[in-house]
This record gives C-alpha cells, sequence and structure tokens, in this order.
C-alpha cells in the first residue's frame, strides 16, 4: 500500500490531522513538562493539588465526554439525510462546550478568591497554562461547531466533530495527570 493510499483513508481532513497531531504534541510536552517538575516537589504539588475542585473536574469530564457523542452523532444523522437532527446535535455539543467553560471559569474564580495565581506554585502555573490553553481550544471548538451547525455540510461536520474529539482527547488526558495523580 503506498502512502498516498494511507493518507486517503484517513477519516476526514489532513489538515485537521496535522493541526490534531501539533496540538497533541503541544500539550504532551506540557503535561511531560508538569510530571517532571512534579518530580522535585512531590509534596508541595499534592498539597497544591488539593486545592482543585476534582468533582467539577469529573463533571466536566462526563460534559465533554457526552457533547464528543453528540458531534459524532451529527455526522451520522447528516448522513442518513437528518439535517434538523443533526444540527440540534451539533448545536447540544457546543451548548455543553459552555457548560465546561462555565465550570471552569467558577473555578478559576475559586482561585481567584483563594488568593491562586500562577506565581503561588509551580503547580499552579501549569495548571493555569495547561487548562486555560484547553479552554481556549474549547472556546474555538463551541465556535467551530455553531459555524458547523450552520453549514452542515458533511465534510464541514467530519472537520469540526475531528477537532472536537480532539478537545475532548486532550481533557481526558489533562484531567487524571493535573487533578488525580498523587
Amino acid at each position: 500500500m503506498s502512502d498516498a493510499s494511507l493518507i486517503d483513508e484517513l477519516p476526514g481532513e489532513l489538515m485537521m490531522w496535522v493541526l490534531i497531531i501539533s496540538e497533541l504534541l503541544v500539550f504532551g510536552a506540557g503535561l511531560a513538562a508538569f510530571m517532571a517538575v512534579r518530580l522535585t516537589d512531590p509534596a508541595g504539588f499534592g498539597e497544591a493539588q488539593s486545592h482543585l475542585y476534582q468533582t467539577g473536574a469529573a463533571l466536566n469530564t462526563v460534559v465533554l465526554i457526552t457533547s464528543g457523542y453528540l458531534a459524532a452523532q451529527a455526522l451520522a444523522l447528516r448522513d442518513a439525510a437528518k439535517r434538523l437532527h443533526a444540527r440540534a446535535a451539533l448545536i447540544a455539543a457546543a451548548a455543553l462546550g459552555v457548560v465546561f467553560l462555565i465550570i471552569k471559569g467558577v473555578e478559576y474564580a475559586d482561585k481567584a478568591a483563594q488568593g491562586i495565581g500562577f506565581d503561588t506554585h509551580p503547580f499552579f502555573m501549569f495548571y493555569y497554562l495547561l487548562t486555560g490553553f484547553h479552554a481556549a481550544h474549547v472556546a474555538a471548538g463551541v465556535a467551530i461547531l455553531a459555524l458547523v451547525a450552520w453549514r452542515d455540510l458533511p465534510r464541514n461536520i467530519k472537520a469540526g466533530a475531528q477537532f472536537w474529539h480532539m478537545v475532548d482527547l486532550i481533557w481526558v488526558l489533562i484531567f487524571p495527570v493535573i487533578y488525580l495523580l498523587g
């Protein structure tokens, strides 16, 4: 099998795959750096981690996984010529992205009320950088899903769902490393 046929068999858009791989590398490097620095101060990182809202983060995990399911359903519905249902699934997925951002905003507000910032401890520098960069991707994904609901060609839905699944995957990596590893 030639390289060209392997690329042709990729689901979705090639450039979206290039974006996804580059984003996974960026987040992977950030998580690797977090783990390396954690080794230098496990007790300090553990104490800092105790200030996180694990229930909210777990809820956000369910929210993003559910929204990812809805984004995947949109493509299946669009292919089945159920255009209105596909659009509704995309809008619901985007709405859940907004729910994620609200929960994350409440968490950030709580940290600010406690006086916890970037410079409080290296843990929080990584926490804000990784979760904030991810939140920016969620916001972009919400906009993409809304645009795709408006311009609901199967190709657009595929690309939007690809991006949204990347956002899901990154959170599934961030959540245990930042919130759960002790």
